[in-house]
């Protein structure tokens, strides 16, 4: 199974660059997780997007999902009639009803519905998509958000963590896992005056926290800006996690 970063960015893109979305090849198969703004370009320079045979999102942010809508007229009116297909689009609990909202606001009310088989997927639900196993684990976010663990045939694992804070919920879906792909969208840890029902993210010092608890082999560093120190990022999470640790770029990719 190769996993490749198509963007990382966070909610604001980097120059050059693209938000939260990962392509998952094994064999013939092909998984593109999210697909944030600025995504559907990087994914048509790795292939063709009437190759992809199912998209799964872990939530429904702009950052996560806005390259949706391309995908889609590309899907309807890019393709000649024999190449044209319908992918899967796997959605969180109500997230089917938010995207139509989306499109319906330019008037494009079936946009999706005509490029795209929706369907949302259980809490917690352990899906088959092609040859992989999809564990999906609910993480605290701003919205409903699910960490997603991704088990190779080889038996390897991978765990995309989302969007989250810190906690023993992505503790919990990452343990064990080859790869943790962990969000360090902040600098610094949110002060103690935020509650921890208010926090959201993570920094990189809090990432690598949940992958030295989860025991992981090699964490990713991932939905960090290009504004912030890299360098300055992997010497906080090296201070908790003695581990290989990465920041995720565009075009990396891991093999499992």
């Amino acid at each position: 199974m190769r996993f490749t970063v198509l963007g990382k960015s966070p909610a604001w893109q980097d120059a050059g660059g693209a938000c939260s979305s990962y392509l998952v090849e094994e064999d013939e198969y092909r998984l593109l997780v999210d697909c944030g703004n600025g995504a559907f370009g990087k994914l048509r320079e790795k292939l063709s997007y009437a190759l992809v045979d199912d998209v799964l999102i872990s939530h429904i942010h702009g950052d996560h999902v806005l390259d949706l809508p391309p995908f889609a007229y590309a899907l309807t009116l890019g393709l000649a009639p024999e190449q044209q297909r319908r992918p899967r689009l796997l959605l969180p609990p109500g997230g089917a009803t938010k995207l139509r909202t989306l499109v319906a606001i330019w008037g494009s009310e079936g946009l999706l519905d005509d490029a795209f088989r929706l369907s949302e997927y259980e809490h917690d639900a352990e899906l088959e998509l092609g040859p992989l196993r999809i564990d999906l684990h609910e993480v605290p976010h701003f919205t409903l958000t699910y960490a997603i663990s991704i088990t190779a045939p080889s038996g390897r694992r991978l765990v995309y963590g989302a969007d989250c804070r810190s906690g023993p919920e992505l503790e919990a879906a990452a343990r064990g896992a080859d790869v943790l792909v962990a969000e360090a969208t902040l600098p610094f840890p949110e002060p103690d005056s935020v509650p921890v029902a208010d926090r959201g993210h993570m920094s990189a010092g809090e990432a690598a926290g949940v992958a030295a608890a989860a025991g992981v082999g090699t964490l990713v560093l991932t939905h960090i800006s290009d504004q912030l120190d890299h360098d300055a990022a992997v010497a906080a999470a090296r201070e908790r996690f003695s581990g290989t640790i990465e920041v995720a770029t565009p075009g990396a990719h891991w093999e499992l």
